[in-house]
């Protein structure tokens, strides 16, 4: 049960007549397993922070640079040169110090990675290579674990939810097969700052709503951004029949 703190920090979602008190108990419940604390795991750490989720779990290999500031939120000028992870960790703290924090500086592979995936209510996919990507679908395809999948580069975002517990919902792979190279980064094409502040606020958004159980998730959808025109677009995002993650095999 909430005591009268938590109450009161969460009262202006607890009073949203779809999520009320059940909502936010399944928030403070919850653990989210974020891969990447970059551009796109910076507002998605924080958020979800803010917004009360009981347990997150951060991985990421790499330490801050400056160059990373530009976009990287959860970070700042004195913790360049620190383990990202760390550096998150100690700014959720200063925003709720009432969450558990796990920190985890490696890139996940494996078995660490099953153990990680199963371990969590929903994966937040912030990461920047197309191995951690398919690896993680293939995870939390095996776990029936939702993945909440973001990118962002120059002007523009992706964002995609994944539900293996949804018999018709498509997985990452269905994606890069209809798509192609997914592969590009911010470091070889630019990326204009707020970009990942839209999508990651997205991400965190879709991960309440699947932890809460309100709303519709984009699960069969790629939801694009523009934000030079600032325009979504929304597209059908079928699941292939021959896909070896989450189809029949042809």
């Amino acid at each position: 049960m909430m005591n009268d703190d938590q109450l009161l920090r969460y009262s202006r979602q607890i009073m949203l007549p779809e999520f009320d008190y059940d909502g936010q108990q399944a928030l403070l419940d919850a653990s989210v397993l974020i891969v990447g604390v970059g551009g796109l795991g910076s507002p998605v750490a924080m958020y979800l922070a803010a917004a009360g989720v009981g347990h997150l779990v951060l991985v990421d290999d790499d330490v801050v640079d400056f160059s990373n500031l530009q976009r990287q939120i959860v970070h700042a000028e004195d913790t360049v040169d620190q383990a990202k992870v760390h550096s998150a960790a100690a700014s959720i703290t200063r925003l709720n110090s009432d969450i558990e924090i796990t920190c985890i500086q490696q890139r996940l592979s494996g078995e660490v990675m099953s153990q990680q995936v199963a371990s969590a209510d929903v994966v937040v996919d912030c990461s920047d290579n197309q191995n951690t990507r398919s690896a993680l679908n293939e995870a939390c395809w095996q776990t029936k674990t939702p993945l909440v999948s973001g990118a962002a580069i120059r002007f523009e975002g992706q964002l995609s939810v994944f539900d293996a517990r949804q018999e018709a919902s498509p997985c990452y792979a269905c994606l890069h097969h209809q798509v192609g190279n997914l592969d590009a980064t911010c470091a070889a094409n630019g990326v204009i700052s707020p970009i990942v502040g839209v999508i990651g606020a997205m991400q965190a958004l879709e991960t309440v709503k699947l932890l809460a159980g309100v709303g519709d998730s984009p699960v069969g959808k790629l939801m694009m951004f523009d934000g030079l025109t600032a325009v979504w677009r929304s597209f059908g995002l079928p699941k292939l029949a021959h896909c070896q993650v989450c189809g029949g095999i042809e």
